[in-house]
């Protein structure tokens, strides 16, 4: 199966009030495994960057002067995603930015289906904090060059988070090839009971008497004296 695990970068928190995107970060998956394929880009926004915005992804109104205006690039981002399940962090914060920009650009909105993986982690971890800095802590997933947010890295620290969540690495417990070994490409020898290990000694003396006392207290009707 085929999945796009997506991040975007905006100026604010409410596409409704007038903030916009400046970032889309997107990874390949498929079957679970990333396949090397990826999409970013960076947008002019054609507004100003608010201090707060840029503090959390460090991308000022300079740099983004000169990059492409979404209603350039929707057609290549769309075309991206094609109909892959998309992977999303608080799905609907980036999906309502997404749709805004479409809207804007002329296109359609975004149709796909979705994983939010704040839900994920609620439902397995209820109680627990469930941002991804706080889920790459859990699974012991490397983030410390993560100083500023950032749509792409955050898309590749994500997907692992995926795959945890998901299963991940423990899906079969680590044991399918040395299962499938010792099945000889069948599943007899994977599901028989290992050997029980001999005794390591024969009974000393005083273990054959207290094993003849026992018999004596038992009497003459135990069944086993009578074969």
């Amino acid at each position: 199966m085929r999945e796009i695990v997506l991040d975007t970068e905006t100026t604010g928190l409410d596409p409704l009030a007038g903030h916009r995107l400046v970032e889309v970060g997107c990874i390949e998956l498929v079957n679970l495994v990333a396949t090397g394929v990826s999409f970013q880009c960076y947008f002019n926004p054609e507004r100003d960057m608010p201090t707060g915005a840029q503090d959390v992804h460090g991308l000022s109104e300079e740099f983004l002067a000169d990059k492409a205006l979404f209603a350039d690039k929707a057609d290549e981002l769309l075309a991206f995603l094609g109909d892959a399940q998309l992977v999303i962090h608080n799905a609907q914060f980036d999906l309502g930015f997404l749709n805004a920009e479409l809207e804007r650009a002329g296109k359609p909105r975004i149709a796909n289906p979705y994983v939010d993986t704040v839900s994920m982690a609620r439902r397995k971890f209820p109680g627990q904090r469930a941002s991804l800095d706080a889920l790459c802590e859990r699974f012991s997933i490397d983030n410390a060059h993560r100083t500023k947010h950032g749509a792409l890295l955050d898309s590749e620290l994500l997907a692992e988070v995926y795959l945890e969540l998901s299963g991940g690495r423990q899906r079969d417990l680590g044991l399918a090839s040395e299962m499938a070994g010792a099945a000889g490409g069948g599943t007899a020898a994977a599901n028989s009971r290992p050997v029980r290990p001999a005794r390591p000694h024969a009974p000393g003396a005083a273990e054959l008497a207290a094993h003849a006392e026992f018999l004596n207290k038992l009497g003459a009707d135990a069944l086993w004296l009578k074969a």
